[in-house]
């Protein structure tokens, strides 16, 4: 009976240049404890690197002369991988639920649709209230922008507009937000 086993394979994505990468006759080399140390030539340099164990990185290309620092390249890599993860989790990201009515529609559906709204708003998500009009209901908008209003009017305890209902085509809407 052969075993399997789950090996995970990191790929570290390279952006800087390492080691004998690094093209540049002299460089200014900082050590791994931020200390400069002038200006050297880059065998020197690397040298140095491989006898603490770490690695040479240039970190400034453009600098006269460039610029490399001795680091764990690859502890680097992990701390950077780690703070970009740590933004990402923190970055909020707002999801818009979309409740479509028509300008005549009866008090229940409106109190019922009114109920889902404010639960939408409740979790953090903002709420696009759509008035589609069909046909001869395009005469009457102004029904339509009062539906609105009495949506604003009802969900006004949790949230706020983001501007006066609008008209596009055939459509009236209004974006609410969390307050």
């Amino acid at each position: 009976m052969t075993g399997f086993f789950n090996m995970e394979v990191f790929f570290i994505k390279q952006e800087l240049l390492i080691n004998e990468q690094i093209r540049f006759s002299e460089v200014q080399v900082i050590s791994d404890d931020g200390e400069k140390l002038g200006v050297m030539k880059t065998n020197a340099a690397l040298d140095l690197a491989v006898s603490k164990d770490l690695d040479l990185v240039l970190v400034a290309p453009n600098n006269k002369p460039a610029v490399c620092k001795i680091m764990n390249y690859g502890k680097y890599k992990f701390e950077q991988a780690k703070k970009e993860k740590e933004a990402k989790k923190k970055q909020r990201t707002f999801e818009i639920k979309e409740i479509r009515i028509t300008p005549n529609t009866e008090e229940h559906d409106f109190n019922f649709k009114c109920k889902n709204a404010k639960k939408f708003i409740e979790e953090g998500s903002k709420v696009k209230i759509t008035v589609r009009f069909r046909g001869r209901e395009l005469n009457y908008v102004k029904l339509g922008e009062n539906i609105l209003n009495k949506f604003i009017e009802e969900l006004s305890e949790v949230s706020v507009p983001e501007k006066k209902p609008l008209l596009e085509g055939k459509n009236m809407f209004i974006i609410l937000q969390p307050k």
